[in-house]
């Protein structure tokens, strides 16, 4: 027999007697409070507000808590408004110690901090519906037990950024899902752990209203296929209320989140007032949440309502909120696409966005990705929306490498590899190749990238340790500002660095070949160019002008201290130097910078030939030879031209000319020299054919609006693919070389909740597919850039077991 409530307040107030302790007052209202529900025959709920607890009460509140799953009482509520003066552990015993009828959470984490977050992510919680807020964690990685709970409220979580590979593992019955004004921002790792919550019907990233009826909601029509009540353009999901009658609209259909009953001055007080993490060293996998919950009529106590977050006045001017116009206007997909039905435009006014929302074709991303998913944004997902998303989603990303449709297991591949003397693989997978001749060897290694890569959304991402001692008493950490790859070994790049340094390093092993030191010669070196024939030759620039050819093989290493006469050979200055390249014979350089003007120079003699001026209106960033062409360059400047130049011409007028919308960060040739890539201010990057200078591609990256987002971009595997990144942004697209379609975005972060990361420079791996270094800066002033490696066919899984290896080898080498 259930226990009653009169039984369960008799038992509290002896508790507290026992104790020695006086009765909590707020206690004894949400006992009498249910007492009354229970006499009207309607659903009685202990509603506890956590503000109103101290530690003194936590022994007699604890056997009241024991005892509630054996009682009368239908749930419980565990809230807060503002402080808590009970500790973390008391206030994570109480939500552990109730298992059946823990209702709804509502806390605000700041009071707790991290272990508060670490534990409930870790270890679960019972609770069907969760509203935590004002977090400082960055990613979020929820992998403890859920199993109860349906709806989940991440809004305003500024700082988070990312979900764990792990995340969202056990929550078989989420169904609601709020992250707006969040920071996530990368398509396909959301996605990705999104697809684990098998249950999950309403996702939201913004607050779409209609613009015809700000105030009032934006009708939208069911789907055929939907199995709940669709109106007002939002899911009506059910949930018990206080009063025994169903709960609807978790999403509101304003537009704005109905909270839980909480003084609306002083929220917005405490909302404005909430101090900014001050610390930079959170590494934690368990980040922000929501600061607000949005149930509708949760209370009915006589309790203060808010039903707006803010004033309709207000939310017009709002910084974070964006128009946009949602256009089921499907002119725009190919001729190709089979035909659908035009239905006129409707607007929307969309406020508190994440940025993932400004992600190109994100809703149509969203929709394809997530076949489950009933509410978007608040807009209903009808089946033309499906019909249409999954055309857009073709058209314009790649699901996985090399056009390949469907995942295909390692083991099928091989066992199909050891069939194909049979022609059984051949005959199966037999396509023109995008680079390579198509042999069945490359058809077996894309097969094998593309199982690899579409195993984890989560690629492979760690800083490279160029750390080392330059001499016995000498350890200092490189600043690098420029990177390259080797061209025939491996294992071997050399970068350098703010200080004027040229260090070779093994980025296998880690380990440095030869450090050269700046000496007083050189200032931050921006431009490096590898001889071919010469493999341990290289040439080296300055902004201050200093041109120098350093041979790797006699510069002295690491442990031989620091070298104070290296050979090398000094070339005439080039002032305001950003660019050196070698040509394909080793024979001449070619050197720009800051002017009009590109220096010619012979490697052997060092002489300069000749300086070709006025050849662009604005300075030359970026000079480079053809790969298999001595006498063919190209040069591209901000004047917005890109110029193929040939010396055995005489270089007064290019061979063509071809210009960008904006002004021409750099350019480079295809390895085979078909095709030129320039990359513009802002995002801006296009294909250009090398015989003459037709576009071939435009790869549609949305631009941010920035004019000092300066884009680099890369060939990778061979010319089968382009990786760009710009440095107002800490990610990396990556694009098909022939379609211009996206098949992934990488996206990195900085080591502090208030730090973030750019993309100063790049290069894909020229002997390993799916590989590529980012030389990522911090924002923060004083900190050091870093190297990151990235490896696409390995998962971050094995970036965690690479680090307990490389964590236990350091053990190992300390002591005895």
């Amino acid at each position: 027999m259930a226990i009653d409530i009169q039984t369960l307040e008799r038992r509290y107030v002896g508790s507290c007697q026992q104790q020695g302790t006086q009765p909590n007052k707020a206690i004894l209202v949400a006992l009498f409070k249910a007492k009354v529900k229970k006499a009207h025959h309607e659903d009685c709920n202990l509603v506890i507000y956590m503000d109103d607890v101290k530690d003194v009460d936590f022994n007699p509140l604890v056997r009241l808590l024991m005892e509630i799953d054996e009682s009368e009482i239908n749930g419980v509520d565990m809230l807060q408004r503002s402080s808590c003066f009970m500790s973390v552990e008391h206030v994570l015993f109480l939500l552990h110690i109730i298992r059946k009828k823990l209702r709804v959470v509502d806390l605000l984490d700041m009071s707790f901090g991290k272990k508060f977050l670490l534990d409930i992510s870790r270890r679960g919680l019972t609770c069907q519906v969760l509203n935590l807020r004002s977090s400082h964690f960055r990613k979020l990685n929820m992998t403890g037990n859920f199993m109860q709970m349906h709806t989940l409220n991440l809004d305003f979580s500024t700082s988070l950024s990312s979900f764990e590979e792990s995340c969202f593992t056990c929550m078989p019955k989420l169904r609601c899902l709020s992250l707006c004004e969040t920071r996530v921002s990368n398509l396909w790792t959301t996605s990705a752990a999104l697809n684990k919550l098998t249950s999950l019907i309403e996702l939201r990233f913004q607050n779409s209203l209609c613009a015809d009826d700000v105030a009032g909601s934006c009708q939208g029509s069911s789907g055929a296929d939907a199995e709940y009540s669709i109106g007002s353009g939002h899911l009506e999901s059910v949930l018990p209320t206080h009063d025994g009658e169903t709960m609807d609209n978790h999403f509101s259909a304003d537009g704005d989140m109905d909270l839980f009953p909480m003084d609306m001055l002083d929220f917005q007080h405490e909302l404005h007032s909430i101090p900014e993490n001050p610390s930079d060293e959170s590494e934690e996998e368990f980040s922000g949440w929501g600061e607000h919950f949005f149930l509708n009529n949760l209370f009915t106590d006589d309790l203060p309502w808010w039903n707006e977050m803010i004033d309709p006045e207000s939310q017009s001017t709002s910084s974070g909120s964006l128009e946009m116009q949602i256009e089921e206007d499907y002119a725009t997909v190919s001729s190709s696409s089979r035909s659908i039905s035009y239905t006129a435009p409707t607007k929307y006014i969309s406020s508190h966005p994440s940025p993932i929302c400004f992600e190109k074709h994100y809703r149509e991303y969203m929709i394809a990705s997530l076949p489950n998913l009933r509410i978007l944004d608040n807009l209903p997902i009808r089946k033309i929306d499906r019909d249409t998303a999954k055309i857009i989603f073709a058209e314009n990303f790649e699901y996985l490498p090399y056009n390949r449709k469907n995942e295909e297991s390692l083991v099928s591949i091989v066992q199909s590899r050891e069939m194909a003397a049979g022609g059984i693989f051949n005959r199966r997978c037999t396509r023109r190749p995008f680079y390579s001749s198509g042999k069945s060897q490359y058809l077996y290694s894309r097969s094998l990238c593309a199982a690899k890569l579409g195993s984890s959304a989560w690629p492979f991402l760690r800083p490279l340790s160029i750390s080392g001692s330059v001499s016995i008493n000498d350890r200092r950490k490189f600043r690098p500002r420029q990177f390259e790859y080797h061209p025939s070994n491996s294992s071997l790049m050399v970068f350098g660095t703010l200080d004027g340094e040229v260090v070779a390093i093994n980025h296998e092993s880690e380990k440095i070949v030869s450090y050269i030191p700046s000496l007083g010669a050189m200032n931050s070196v921006l431009g490096l160019s590898w001889l071919k024939k010469y493999p341990s030759k290289l040439i080296a620039g300055s902004d201050n002008g200093s041109l120098k050819l350093y041979d790797i093989q006699h510069a002295p290493s690491m442990t031989m201290g620091i070298p104070h006469n290296i050979s090398s050979v000094s070339y005439v200055e080039f002032d305001q130097l950003t660019s050196v390249h070698v040509n394909s014979t080793d024979e001449l350089f070619l050197a720009s910078g800051y002017s009009k003007d590109v220096a010619l120079y012979d490697i052997s003699s060092g002489k300069r030939i000749q300086v070709f001026t006025d050849m662009h209106r604005q300075h030359i960033n970026v000079v480079k030879f053809a790969n298999h062409s001595p006498s063919l360059f190209a040069t591209s400047s901000f004047d917005q031209d890109i110029k193929m130049w040939d010396l055995r011409q005489k270089p007064v007028q290019p061979c063509y000319k071809t210009s960008s919308c904006r002004g021409n960060v750099m350019v480079c040739f295809s390895p085979d020299d078909h095709y030129l890539l320039a990359s513009a201010i802002d995002n801006e990057v296009k294909q250009f054919l090398a015989v003459d200078g037709r576009l071939h591609l435009d790869f549609g990256i949305a631009s941010t609006g920035s004019t000092q987002n300066y884009t680099r971009s890369y060939y990778m595997n061979g010319r089968d693919y382009v990786i760009s990144g710009s440095c107002d942004e800490n990610v990396v697209r990556i694009c098909c070389a022939q379609t211009g379609r996206r098949l992934r975005d990488i996206t990195f972060n900085g080591k502090g909740s208030r730090t973030s990361m750019f993309v100063q420079s790049l290069r894909s791996d020229p002997y390993r597919d799916f590989n590529m270094s980012i030389l990522a800066a911090y924002s923060r002033p004083g900190s050091n850039s870093e190297i990151l490696k990235v490896n696409l066919l390995a998962s971050s899984d094995y970036d965690k077991e690479y680090l307990c290896q490389d964590n236990r080898s350091q053990l190992c080498s300390m002591g005895g």
